[in-house]
């Protein structure tokens, strides 16, 4: 069997038409700095001598088109800024403080979308992969919540990126389960990672192995939480955020070694081989089209649904990776706007992100259904389909994003200027669109300089007539700028 190769599945995999499954409330908070990627040279040149590996990996880190990487410090962070890197106790002591409050913050805001009260939650599935202390860090977040110490709880480790849609559709699982006693379950889903103290463990790698590694040019904090409820005893006020129609889990064969996070005395150690990109962009298709065939809602007229049917929710694992699905899939840069606009501000939060990825989706009015997907270590291959609750939309085409100031803002994220075009779509930026700093052709604006769909071709991408830059990143035939192929291809 080839790397790639996926089972497939049967007719007993058959979802039922009325799970009656739906995250009801969803919480993400980001730690309050935004580093750019010139923190990374900074520190590189505070502690490290010049080396080839080490101005690869810098060259690297000024083309992943992350503009921003949230972290719980800056620069100056004390622990980053020893003479050595931090041991893991250190590294231990931090999370339980800052990983806990980040939790506490982000399941509060889950909570109060909601409507509901601590004491109606009746699980707790948390994840990270940025700490293994025990009892785990979700024995602090439910104390400091003042949830009873009753409730069921499961904390998920060794699945890293994928962490978040697995403890989903674990949630899932005992939710189907608690439906089939007549019992309720509001089940609290929660995933924290603090990665931005691991620089310097992997700056001591590249300096000691000169060898690229890419992962220290992605990661980043955060900790999100959703709410889900299987219906049993909801109040009829209660409005789904997204309504959960199927899921699927596959691992790819003998791809162990290619995507990890290895222990190590100063942490964990990010694995990212070359083949990733390629590995999980082949393994999606396969995998779609089997959870889409096993969603009866999605089958009219006895036509299966093609990707472009759906808004993505894609884990911004890398540029290549979102490019590479995208191209695979037949999809356009709107389909993944929402995985694009994390990726550029916020960077890789490892299994935090694809519920932050859903908030923002949820802020723009779209298709009604959503394919969430994400990779972990395995390599895993986690996707699920969602529904979105139905809303009216006030574009010309019906599709187009609600007005910047009609949004409530639950996550300290800011709206700023608006560009439409004649088409109807709306396109958020944090700067204003101006010529300098958005590619035209065919009426269609770029964001950041990547261009926001539709496009019919590839041809009708938007490109920047000039070297790109972490700000202005180009579109060319799917592939940020011509620089991006460093991440992968330029690996040793």
């Amino acid at each position: 069997m080839s790397p790639s190769a996926i089972p497939t599945s049967t007719a007993s995999d058959q979802f039922e038409s009325d799970l009656n499954l739906s995250l009801l409330g969803l919480g993400v908070e980001y730690p309050p700095f935004l580093v750019g990627p010139e923190a990374l040279e900074t520190l590189a040149n505070r502690y490290y001598p010049p080396s080839t590996a080490l101005k690869k990996v810098l060259s690297i880190n000024r083309f992943t088109g992350i503009e921003t990487r949230a972290a719980i410090g800056d620069v100056d962070h004390p622990l980053v800024n020893q003479p050595n890197a931090p041991t893991i106790k250190e590294l231990n002591d931090l999370f339980r403080n800052e990983g806990v409050r980040l939790s506490v913050n982000a399941c509060k805001k889950a909570i109060r979308e909601w409507g509901g009260t601590v004491d109606e939650i009746t699980h707790i599935i948390s994840t990270t992969c940025t700490n293994s202390a025990n009892p785990g860090f979700d024995h602090f977040v439910v104390k400091q919540l003042g949830i009873k110490s009753s409730v069921e709880k499961i904390l998920l480790h060794g699945i890293g990126c994928s962490g978040g849609m697995a403890a989903m559709r674990t949630a899932a699982h005992l939710a189907l389960g608690s439906s089939y006693r007549g019992k309720p379950a509001r089940i609290l889903v929660l995933a924290c990672e603090i990665s931005s103290v691991l620089v310097r463990s992997e700056l001591d790698s590249i300096n000691e192995e000169q060898k690229t590694r890419v992962g220290v040019c992605l990661f980043s904090d955060c900790a999100s939480a959703a709410v889900i409820s299987n219906g049993v005893g909801d109040a009829e006020c209660s409005k789904p955020v997204y309504e959960l129609l199927g899921w699927k889990h596959q691992i790819i064969d003998d791809t162990e070694e290619d995507l990890g996070f290895d222990v190590d005395p100063l942490g964990w150690k990010v694995v990212l081989t070359q083949r990733v990109p390629t590995l999980a962009s082949a393994a999606v298709s396969p995998c779609f089209q089997d959870l889409a065939q096993s969603v009866p809602e999605l089958h009219h007229d006895d036509q299966p649904p093609i990707a472009s049917d759906f808004d993505w929710a894609l884990h911004p694992g890398g540029s290549l990776i979102i490019t590479g699905v995208e191209q695979a899939m037949n999809l356009t840069p709107e389909h993944l706007r929402a995985s694009y606009e994390i990726y550029m501000k916020y960077g890789n939060s490892s299994s935090a992100t694809i519920i932050s990825v859903l908030n923002k989706l949820r802020e723009s009015e779209g298709k009604e259904h959503v394919v969430a997907c994400a990779f972990g270590p395995g390599i895993a291959l986690e996707m699920m389909i969602l529904r979105r609750r139905k809303e009216t939309s006030t574009a010309a085409n019906g599709v187009g994003q609600k007005d910047a100031t009609s949004i409530s803002d639950r996550d300290g994220e800011s709206f700023y200027g608006d560009a439409v075009n004649g088409d109807g779509l709306c396109y958020v930026n944090r700067d204003a669109i101006t010529t300098n700093d958005a590619a035209m052709e065919n009426g269609h604006p770029a964001r950041n300089g990547i261009a926001a769909g539709p496009f019919s071709s590839d041809a009708d991408r938007a490109v920047l007539n000039r070297a790109p830059t972490v700000k202005d990143t180009a579109y060319t035939n799917g592939e940020y700028g011509s620089t991006s192929n460093l991440l992968i291809e330029d690996l040793d």
